[in-house]
């Protein structure tokens, strides 16, 4: 569109020269044309000429590409940003930038546009020659800086060869490694997340170096006597081992990392299985849940054992503290009788020493006494007689003090020494009385 613009412009150009030139003082030529200098076209012309070439000079970058540029002197740059470029005359190579490849199943649609490599499932064989079909998804990026850039699009020309002559074998063969280092039945048990690693690092890094080990187990059959043992059959199993240098896997280059092509995502989206694999695994399960089952009534029997075993024991363990419960009551009924009897026994020996205290008391008090009436006798009188004597005196000191006749008129007074009449008529006439009573 601008080449076009800027021929029209060139075209306009030439004619405003032409015009210039020829003699305006016809009266047929409009005013506006009168006007046209020589100059007008010149500019005409040269702004035409820049428009056509405009093109030539410049181009613009689209996202998601790089581009190879090869000037007409031979020299080759790289354009890897977006963006209005400088392109001076230069042939311009477009690459797109990211690249994916996928493995499409039969009867599967897919825009042939999204995807550059387009491929057919990849048939494997694990290390236990279980056979299997790979179906992957993978995306690359060019190399980011610009030499690397160059090199590649100048070695493989177009971006068709790039993907179908390198790319998608080289994915192929990664893939058939991978699958190399595994037994179907690991990968199935666990292992598929390690399949997929070591399948994207053999893809950034190169392939790993490996060695294969065969080992063989001969099964015997039934043994009836030592000349009749025959071979049943010769189990053979393989592993493979990374090739070790320092430490370090060994690791094999390929085109993906001599050209510094960026693994970008590695996706492994199913590995189908052959049939006659499915069915043992299949096979496998059943028995597995046969015994598993077993298992779980042999568990469940083993269980029910020892709760009779544990009820059991809890039946003896009661009855032994039940048992034990009554020796001990017994027991403890002996203890406290002997220590009752051993009580009385004591209370007994004290009682028996108290009455022999009490005995020995009265006798000490009876001798006293019986010394005390042997003196007295001694002296004459004994107490039983000093007791009648002084009773016989009282009593007669009554009688006569019953036998008093006071008089009727009583004259109170009273002496220097307190006494009061009454008392000491009272007294005179005891006196009397008991000198009377003497003689």
């Amino acid at each position: 569109m601008i080449t076009f613009l800027g021929f029209l412009v060139l075209l306009a150009g030439f004619a405003a020269f032409v015009i210039s030139k020829i003699e305006k003082s016809n009266s047929r030529f409009p005013e506006w044309l009168k006007g046209i200098q020589k100059i007008h076209g010149t500019i005409l012309i040269t702004v035409g000429i820049i428009l056509m070439l405009t093109k030539s000079l410049f181009f613009f970058a689209d996202r998601g590409f790089n581009y190879l540029l090869v000037s007409p002197t031979g020299n080759m740059s790289a354009v890897m940003e977006q963006g209005i470029k400088w392109r001076g005359f230069a042939k311009i190579d477009k690459w797109q930038k990211f690249i994916d490849v996928k493995v499409i199943g039969e009867g599967i649609e897919i825009d042939e546009e999204e995807v550059e490599g387009i491929m057919k499932p990849i048939p494997l064989r694990f290390i236990d020659q279980v056979t299997a079909k790979g179906y992957v998804s993978t995306r690359f990026e060019l190399p980011r800086d610009a030499e690397s850039f160059i090199n590649l699009a100048v070695k493989f020309r177009t971006m068709s060869n790039l993907v179908n002559n390198t790319i998608v074998p080289t994915v192929k063969e990664q893939l058939v490694n991978t699958a190399y280092m595994f037994a179907a039945q690991d990968y199935i048990s666990g292992e598929a997340q390690s399949f997929r690693q070591a399948f994207e690092e053999q893809l950034k890094g190169g392939a790993y170096a490996v060695e294969k080990i065969e080992r063989r187990d001969t099964v015997y059959s039934d043994i009836q006597d030592d000349d009749s043992r025959v071979i049943k059959e010769v189990q053979t199993s393989y592993e493979v081992n990374k090739v070790l240098e320092n430490g370090i896997p060994k690791r094999i280059k390929h085109e993906l990392s001599e050209n510094k092509i960026i693994v970008s995502q590695v996706i492994v989206d199913n590995i189908e299985l052959e049939a006659t694999f499915k069915q043992r695994l299949e096979a496998q399960r059943d028995e597995s849940a046969k015994r598993q089952l077993e298992q779980q009534k042999v568990e469940t029997a083993k269980d029910a054992q020892q709760r009779i075993i544990a009820e059991g024991e809890r039946d003896k363990a009661a009855e032994r503290v039940a048992q034990e419960k009554e020796q001990v009551k017994a027991l403890i009924a002996i203890e406290t009788k002997l220590k009752q009897e051993e009580t009385n026994k004591k209370l007994a020996a004290i009682a028996l020493e108290t009455e022999r205290l009490n005995a020995q008391k009265k006798k000490v008090t009876a001798d006293a006494e019986a010394y005390e009436i042997s003196k007295k006798v001694q002296a004459g009188i004994t107490p039983e007689v000093k007791l009648q004597m002084e009773l016989d005196r009282d009593v007669k000191v009554a009688a006569e003090i019953a036998k008093i006749n006071f008089p009727q008129t009583m004259i109170i007074g009273g002496d220097s020494k307190g006494g009061t009449p009454l008392e000491s008529l009272i007294g005179a006439a005891m006196a009397k009385q008991l000198q009377t009573t003497k003689k």
